[in-house]
């Protein structure tokens, strides 16, 4: 379900959906996201120095969600990003790639290595480099959708 309410204290930074994607990341790769943080993990998701994105699990995968520094990387606000098809945020040369990649997640799991370009929305590429891609899961197992995260960027001229 695609929330279009920012997080924020109201909706506790969407610390529901950040449960998902922590607990997922701990599965898979046998190490936390983030050292304990305590109750407040969801503010501290969206306002951490590196980038965390999601996608659902539509045929073609609507972001659900993106913390401020992703947000800011990509120049979008939450309204424009969640509910955008997560493949307009490689530029159509890079997108078939893109879907190499996803594919390997989803029958890996997870990787840990990825490199390749992004595009912001006034058109300005970034390069970003040792990101983790990893699938999610629902408190019951199921497919959830996926995950990035990264905090190796550089803007290309």
């Amino acid at each position: 379900m695609l929330d279009l309410h920012p997080p924020g204290p109201d909706n506790h930074y969407h610390q529901a959906h950040i449960e998902l994607l922590l607990d997922s990341y701990r599965r898979l790769l046998g190490k936390p996201l983030l050292d304990a943080v305590g109750d407040d993990f969801g503010r501290v998701v969206y306002e951490a120095d590196f980038a965390l994105l999601s996608h659902n699990t539509d045929p073609d995968p609507l972001f659900n969600y993106a913390n401020r520094k992703a947000l800011g990387l990509f120049e979008l606000t939450w309204q424009e990003l969640v509910g955008m098809p997560s493949r307009f945020s490689a530029e159509p040369v890079n997108r078939e790639e893109r879907e190499r990649l996803l594919a390997k997640v989803a029958r890996q799991g997870y990787i840990d290595d990825y490199a390749g370009v992004r595009i912001a929305k006034s058109g300005r590429r970034f390069m970003i480099r040792g990101a983790v891609v990893w699938n999610v899961l629902d408190g019951e197992g199921r497919p959830y959708g996926q995950a990035a995260c990264f905090s190796d960027w550089d803007w290309l001229a």
